[in-house]
């Protein structure tokens, strides 16, 4: 239950960052993303605290992918660009996104190994 409260807190304060930053500016396509991109990680995190069964494996994966999702594309816009956005690592919370998304993606990739393991036992 502790790693499961875990990912759902890494998954608000992921959302939390990409709301906040609409509100610091962010607007266009790239608002709606990001607004997008806090309701998805508020109905994952309440998904991971309330489901049970194979609906909770779904919710937990489906949260990894979601982080990991997000990750990658913050460091393909750091990098190459994305969609024509280019994201430089003095914006507003970019070092720390990178940090929050990469520590939730280790505790969603545990919560996962153990909601999968604690399934498949008798």
């Amino acid at each position: 239950m502790a790693w499961r409260i875990l990912s759902a807190i890494v998954l608000l304060v992921m959302g939390g960052i990409h709301l906040y930053l609409v509100f610091y500016g962010v607007g266009g396509i790239l608002g709606v993303l990001f607004v997008l991109n806090a309701i998805g990680a508020l109905v994952l995190a309440i998904g991971v605290m309330v489901l049970r069964g194979w609906l909770l494996s779904l919710a937990t994966v489906l949260g990894l992918l979601f982080m990991v999702g997000t990750l990658l594309s913050l460091v393909l816009a750091l990098t190459v660009g994305l969609f024509g956005i280019h994201e430089v690592l003095s914006f507003e919370l970019v070092p720390t996104t990178l940090v929050v998304e990469s520590i939730g993606t280790i505790i969603l990739a545990v919560t996962v190994a153990l909601v999968l393991r604690s399934q498949r036992a008798p």
